[in-house]
C-alpha cells in the first residue's frame, strides 16, 4: 500500500500529490523537530530537508525519540533524517549541520522550498527565519513549547501576522550589578556574570543583559564607580586578544586583581565569607598540557575540578579570540566554545567565592533559560503543524488557525484556537518592501555603488526613498547623511555577502516604507554589476493613521509564551489586501469571520517562569 493512500482518502488525490512533490524545510531537529520529522515522513511528504547546528546529548534521549544512546555526540539533523528514512524508504531526505543564520542560506535557498517549519529554541534564529521567509515569499509554520504549554501559527507575508508583529514582552530575571560583580552567592550569579558581563565585554558588544544597574546612592556610589573603571580596564584587555598571553591576562585581571580589590574593602566582608584570589601559575602547573587538552572529553553532567575549569577556560579564551578577530560574537547556548567559556569562567568564580559547583550541562540550562520539555506537548504541537501545512499547500489558508495548547485542570479542553490575524500595520519587520539584490562581485562593488543603483531606479521601480537615506545591516549603521565613511568600501570588506540583509530607509519622509534587500551573488552572465529583482511582489500598504508611527525598534532578545484564557472560541476578521504568496497560490483569508465574539486574553508569562524552547 502506498504511504500516501490515507492522505488521498482524507484530503483527496490532488492534495496527496502536492504533498508528495512539495520541498519542505525543517529548521531544528530537537524536541519538536524529531516529532515533526516523524509525522512529515508518514504524512505523504517525500522531499524533506532538516537543518540543525546541535549534536545529540544524553539529556535529549528522554523526549527526542529518533535518537538512541549510540547517537550521542552525533549531529541531530543527520541522525533524525536517517531515522525517518528507515520509517519510509521512499523519502528523499537531506540533513545539514549548520547555523540557519549562516550567509550560505540566502533568499534564493529559502525560496527553493515550498514551505518552512520552525522548530527552534532560539528567539534570534526564529526572527531570522521569519524575515527570510518574508523575503523569499515562502509560507512559515511557527511553533513553540514550554512545559505543558504550546502554540502553532501560520505566517504568510502580507496576509497574516509575522513573528515580530507584536514585541515579546516577557521580562527576564535581572540581578543587581553589585551582586553579580562583587558579592555573588549562588551559581546563577556566576553564570550571569560570565555570560552577560565577561563574555559580552571581551567578545561581544558589551551588553549588560540580565545585569540591572542600581541607583548611585551614598552606599554604593563609590563601588559602582570602581566597577565602571573595571569594565573599561577589561575592554582594554582586548588589545591582547590573539596573543599567547590573552588567557593569562584575562585570568589575572578577573580572578586575581579584581578579587584583590574586593578583599581590600573590609566592610563588605564583615558578615560574608571573603573570596580567594586564584593563582594562574599554580593552576597552570597542575593542569594538562594545552596541546593535549580535549574539551569534548570533559564530563557534561559532573562538576568540573578547578584544574579542568582552568584548562577549559584557557582553551575557550583562545578559540573565541580567534573568532572575535573577524566579528563580534553573541552568546548562544548551542555554540560549544561560547558555552565552554561561560561554564569554565562561572566554575572558576564559584571556586573563588566558595559557591557550589555546577556542571557544564547545568550552566547551559541557566545561561539558556532552559526549562524541562515534555514529550507529549512536543508531539501534539508537531501534529498540529503538519495539519496546518496540509491546509496551506492545499490553498486553504482561510481554514488555518493559531492554536494554543494549554494546561488547566478546570478546562474541558486543552487546545484553544483563533483565526489568523492580519499583519500589524506598525510592524518593523513585515511592513517592509522585500527585494532581491544580485551583486556580480562583492569584492569590487562598493556601498556607494549600491546606493547609486537604488537611487537610479525609475518609473514603477522607483522606491521613493529620496536623496537622504540610511543604510543598516543588523544593528550596524553603514551609512546616513552624516556618516559617509563606508561609501568607498567594498561590500566584502563590510561583511556584506550573499545571505545578508540590507535595509534602506528614507531620512526625509517618515511615511516612506523602508526596503530590505536580500543580497545574493547568484547571477547568470551578469549584464550589470547590480541587478534588483522582486518588484512584482511588493504589496500595496494601507496608509497609516496620522498619529501612528511605525515602530522601528528592534525587539528585545526575550523569549515569551502566550497563555490563552477564554471561555469561548474566538474569531477574528482577517479581511486584508496583502502581497501574493509565491507558493502556494494566493488566497484571501476568510473576510466573513465574525469579529464580534470575545477576544482571547493573552498573557505574556515571565521568562523566569517559562521560556519557549523547542
Amino acid at each position: 500500500m502506498r504511504q500516501t493512500t490515507h492522505i488521498s482518502r482524507l484530503f483527496g488525490a490532488e492534495t496527496a500529490d502536492k504533498l508528495a512533490t512539495a520541498r519542505v524545510l525543517v529548521v531544528g531537529a530537537g524536541g519538536i523537530g524529531c516529532e515533526l520529522l516523524k509525522d512529515l515522513s508518514m504524512s505523504g511528504y517525500r522531499h524533506i530537508h532538516a537543518i540543525d547546528l546541535d549534536t545529540i546529548d544524553l539529556s535529549n534521549l528522554n523526549r527526542q525519540f529518533l535518537f538512541q544512546r549510540k547517537h550521542i555526540k552525533k549531529p541531530k539533523a543527520s541522525v533524525a533524517v536517517s531515522a525517518i528514512t528507515a520509517f519510509n524508504p521512499q523519502l528523499s531526505a537531506e540533513a545539514t549541520q549548520a547555523n540557519i543564520k549562516d550567509p550560505q542560506f540566502d533568499g534564493d535557498w529559502f525560496a527553493s522550498f515550498d514551505i518552512v517549519f520552525n522548530a527552534l529554541d532560539n528567539l534570534d534564529a526564529r526572527r531570522h527565519v521569519n524575515a527570510m521567509c518574508l523575503a523569499a515569499r515562502v509560507p512559515l509554520i511557527e511553533s513553540g513549547t514550554a512545559g505543558y504549554l504550546g502554540q502553532v501559527t501560520v505566517i504568510c507575508g502580507g496576509k497574516t501576522e509575522c513573528f515580530d508583529c507584536h514585541p515579546k514582552q516577557a521580562e527576564k530575571k535581572s540581578y543587581p550589578v553589585c551582586t553579580i560583580r562583587s558579592t555573588p552567592s549562588a551559581p546563577i550569579h556566576c553564570v550571569v556574570w560570565a555570560k552577560n558581563y565577561l563574555f559580552a565585554q571581551l567578545f561581544g558588544q558589551g551588553d549588560a543583559g540580565e545585569i540591572r544597574d542600581e541607583p548611585e546612592d551614598g552606599d554604593n556610589a563609590e563601588e559602582l564607580r570602581i566597577l565602571n573603571q573595571e569594565a573599561h580596564a577589561l575592554m582594554k584587555l582586548t588589545e591582547a586578544m590573539g596573543t599567547d598571553d590573552f588567557a593569562r591576562v584575562v585570568f589575572e585581571k578577573v580572578f586575581s586583581t579584581d578579587i584583590g580589590r574586593l578583599l581590600s574593602m573590609k566592610d563588605m566582608w564583615a558578615q560574608r565569607t571573603p573570596p580567594k584570589a586564584l593563582d594562574y601559575a599554580l593552576l597552570e602547573q597542575k593542569s594538562s598540557d594545552p596541546a593535549q587538552f580535549d574539551p569534548s572529553a570533559l564530563p557534561e553532567h559532573d562538576s568540573l575540578t578547578i584544574e579542568q575549569a582552568f584548562s577549559l577556560f584557557r582553551y575557550a579564551c583562545h578559540a573565541l579570540a580567534a573568532r572575535r578577530a573577524s566579528e563580534s560574537l553573541e552568546f548562544d547556548k548551542d555554540d560549544p566554545e561560547a558555552l565552554w567559556f561561560v561554564a569554565a569562567t562561572a566554575s572558576l568564580r564559584s571556586f573563588a567565592f566558595g559557591i557550589d559547583q555546577k556542571s557544564i550541562f547545568a550552566a547551559k540550562a541557566m545561561a539558556g533559560n532552559i526549562i524541562p520539555a515534555i514529550a507529549t506537548t512536543n508531539a501534539m504541537v508537531a501534529g498540529m503543524m503538519v495539519l496546518q501545512s496540509i491546509l496551506v499547500l492545499s490553498n486553504r489558508i482561510q481554514e488555518c488557525r493559531t492554536a494554543y495548547l494549554t494546561y488547566n485542570v478546570k478546562r474541558p479542553r486543552s487546545i484553544i484556537k483563533e483565526s489568523l490575524k492580519r499583519p500589524n500595520p506598525l510592524c518593523p519587520v513585515c511592513r517592509r518592501r522585500y527585494l532581491t539584490m544580485r551583486v556580480a562581485d562583492f569584492a569590487a562593488t562598493t556601498l556607494g555603488d549600491v546606493i547609486d543603483a537604488v537611487q537610479a531606479l525609475e518609473g514603477p521601480q522607483n522606491l521613493n526613498l529620496g536623496e537622504d537615506i540610511s543604510v543598516v545591516e543588523g544593528s550596524r549603521i553603514l551609512y546616513d547623511p552624516d556618516y559617509e565613511d563606508n561609501l568607498m568600501r567594498t561590500l566584502e570588506s563590510l561583511g556584506l555577502t550573499s545571505g545578508r540583509m540590507l535595509t534602506m530607509a528614507s531620512e526625509d519622509d517618515g511615511a516612506a516604507i523602508p526596503v530590505i534587500f536580500s543580497l545574493s551573488g547568484l547571477m547568470k552572465e551578469p549584464p550589470e554589476r547590480i541587478v534588483i529583482e522582486g518588484f512584482e511582489h511588493i504589496p500595496e500598504f494601507a496608509p497609516l493613521p496620522e498619529k501612528a508611527k511605525p515602530d522601528n525598534r528592534v525587539n528585545d532578545d526575550q523569549d515569551a509564551v502566550v497563555v490563552v484564557a477564554v471561555d469561548e472560541e474566538p474569531s477574528i476578521d482577517l479581511t486584508h489586501e496583502g502581497q501574493d504568496k509565491r507558493k502556494p497560490e494566493s488566497q484571501d483569508i476568510d473576510p466573513n469571520a465574525a469579529d464580534s465574539r470575545k477576544r482571547c486574553a493573552v498573557d505574556h508569562c515571565s521568562d523566569e517562569d517559562v521560556t519557549i524552547l523547542e
